[in-house]
């Protein structure tokens, strides 16, 4: 008796996706009986797929762990998930290894039934993004992999870094979490060499060597919080302070972590901020809709007054008159 090959394919998506289903779970989805379900098995494992299945109450079907493979059984939903987020990883410099990621998307395309490749192909084609791309310089693969395993299993890491004065070092770090942010990777957690709370950017990280010593996650620690908090008081030229008359919640939405810290006071809201350049600040603060008063610096008035001059002037000229 032939098996019908639309059904054992499906048995082996049901497979990929939920490990564990019974006999009759997998009879119910695929609309026959268990006897049936059975037989499919048995012809999984005649073309050298190893379905395992377990007896008993809490048993069921999937497959054998750390089996890769051959053909990867997509739904056109999930193909286009995956086309989706390669191309976004791409876009905002999430891609580890450019290279793999373009390997990866063109094999998706190989495979891809020809009613499903010229939708996607059309999609990668005319897809467009309005956050610009973000060149970054990407983390090493096995690098970035090592650090999220010792993160979730809390094992200290020895690794060699390059600091931006291209300086190296060997640290023992216990890391907390891996976070992207606006294109980089960077891993946050307790450096023994200094014996603090360190961030240290992943792409810097020349080699790690995972090691038998855990270590405890201090209660609510979060990584991302940490990491904004930390780029908002990176050292920069001017420290920038200006009380804004409008809500926490509203202003907060418009300027986060990562750009300064707010304070709410009794008039207003504290913003603490850093710069290099001023102009950007003054830009910045131009486009909020609230009253504010700089408390510092002082030079921050002047470039304001410039800014609102060519506004000003940009306001009156009229069309066909010759541009200062």
């Amino acid at each position: 008796m032939s098996h019908p090959l639309t059904r054992v394919l499906s048995l082996l998506e049901l497979l990929q996706t939920h490990a564990g289903l019974t006999g009759t779970q997998l009879a119910d989805r695929l609309g026959t009986d268990v006897r049936t379900v059975r037989r499919y098995t048995a012809h999984l494992r005649e073309l050298g797929i190893p379905v395992e299945s377990d007896r008993g109450r809490y048993g069921g079907y999937r497959l054998a762990r750390g089996y890769r493979m051959p053909p990867l059984v997509l739904t056109n939903d999930e193909a286009l998930a995956v086309v989706l987020g390669l191309l976004a990883g791409e876009r905002l410099g999430m891609n580890s290894a450019a290279p793999a990621g373009a390997g990866a998307l063109a094999k998706i395309e190989r495979v891809l039934p020809q009613a499903l490749r010229e939708p996607l192909a059309a999609m990668c084609d005319t897809l467009s993004f309005t956050a610009n791309s973000v060149n970054a310089q990407a983390p090493e693969t096995g690098v970035l992999l090592a650090l999220a395993q010792a993160s979730r299993s809390r094992h200290t890491v020895a690794l060699r870094y390059r600091s931006w004065r291209q300086e190296q070092s060997d640290r023992d770090l216990d890391p907390y979490g891996v976070v992207f942010h606006a294109g980089r990777w960077y891993v946050i957690g307790h450096d023994h060499l200094r014996d603090g709370l360190r961030t240290f950017r992943i792409d810097r990280i020349a080699s790690l060597t995972p090691s038998d010593a855990t270590f405890t996650l201090p209660a609510g620690f979060d990584p991302v919080t940490h990491l904004t908090a930390a780029l908002a008081q990176a050292p920069y030229r001017w420290q920038v302070e200006v009380l804004i008359d409008g809500p926490l919640g509203e202003i907060a939405r418009r300027l986060p972590n990562s750009v300064a810290t707010l304070t709410a006071q009794p008039d207003g809201v504290l913003m603490r901020a850093r710069a290099e350049r001023l102009d950007g600040m003054a830009h910045l603060l131009a486009s909020l809709e609230w009253p504010f008063t700089i408390h510092s610096p002082d030079e921050l008035r002047q470039v304001l007054k410039d800014l609102a001059g060519r506004l000003t002037a940009a306001a009156e000229r009229q069309p066909g008159s010759p541009s200062r």
